[in-house]
């Protein structure tokens, strides 16, 4: 179902479901693990190491930062910046899902000769991600300052959000982290879709027909699946561009640490290393991927959902 498929002889569903279809899966995902996004940004913006050992770390595991942030902020903290989070996961869901079938389908339809599987969705879903991200890269950085800063808030509205970093940063601070994002969206994204695909084909052949659960469980299982392997890989990228992101808002993080300045990506990669190590580039690896296996495996367990609702309503209306 995700992708196009030749074979379902006018089963495919029509640009307008699929794109309603990733809208919907993006915002129910994203209503469910938005703690663990939370969880994650404070994370990969603590300078001090994420161990107790350290007096100076705030946060040095998860259900530490998750109670201390209750304690602090109230439970409300663990969906702050969700207006626009939500406005990324339902622009991203729809730019993601309709490109990918787009491409997937010029694909199928320009090349006569049969084309690895993998392949075609790794650079399809890659560039599908780029694709959306371009559209909602405004929006993402907005969601990551407002889950960063602690109490008082600097943005208490979206609307003054918008207006003061526009008035003090300028018009390109809507973009800050944009090269990390791509650099790291196109193999993160291929790899989802890629990954997601090919598992279902392992689940086919591991499981004998007799023995196999339902096909909601085996796309949610994939898609967990396909979320881990993806952010493993991309994780350090992700760091950089959430370091970038608050490039300028150092004031909101006062009470959290030590704060730095970063030129861009080389300079980002550089002081991580030379200060915080190797590990330093996957701090709050551990929330992000509890939060890709539940996000990645909701996402597709949603969008097929949805896909084969619209289907199912179609066959009654005939």
């Amino acid at each position: 179902m995700v992708g196009y498929d030749p074979k379902a002889d006018g089963r495919n569903n029509s640009k307008l479901e699929v794109a309603v279809a990733g809208s919907v899966s993006g915002l129910v995902t994203r209503v469910l693990i938005s703690p663990l996004d939370v969880i994650k940004i404070r994370f990969q913006l603590q300078i001090e190491r994420l161990t107790r050992s350290d007096p100076k770390a705030k946060y040095y595991g998860i259900l530490q930062a998750g109670r201390q942030i209750l304690q602090e902020e109230g439970l409300s903290a663990f969906w702050k910046g969700h207006v626009p989070a939500q406005l990324l996961s339902i622009g991203y869901g729809a730019f993601q899902f309709l490109s990918f079938e787009l491409l997937t389908e010029l694909v199928h339809r320009a090349n006569k000769h049969d084309t690895g599987e993998f392949s075609v969705h790794f650079v399809c879903g890659g560039l599908s991600a780029c694709v959306a991200t371009l559209g909602v890269q405004p929006v993402d950085v907005l969601r990551t300052r407002f889950a960063a800063q602690g109490e008082p808030k600097v943005y208490k509205t979206l609307r003054q959000a918008v207006v003061t970093m526009y008035r003090t940063e300028g018009p390109l601070v809507f973009y800050k982290g944009l090269t990390p994002t791509l650099i790291a969206i196109f193999p993160y994204a291929g790899l989802q879709f890629s990954c997601y695909n090919s598992l279902k084909h392992v689940y086919e052949w591991v499981l004998p027909a007799k023995a196999k659960t339902n096909e909601n469980l085996k796309n949610l299982l994939c898609g967990s699946g396909a979320g881990v392997i993806s952010k493993t890989l991309t994780y350090p990228l992700d760091l950089i561009k959430k370091r970038l992101q608050v490039g300028g808002f150092e004031q909101a993080r006062a009470t959290f640490g030590q704060v730095r300045h970063y030129r861009g990506v080389l300079d980002c990669a550089k002081q991580v290393l030379q200060e915080e190590g190797t590990q330093g580039l996957f701090k709050g690896l551990s929330p992000s991927l509890l939060k890709a296996a539940l996000s990645t495996g909701f996402m597709f367990f949603w969008y097929e959902f949805f896909c084969n609702l619209f289907l199912c309503m179609k066959r009654v209306h005939r």
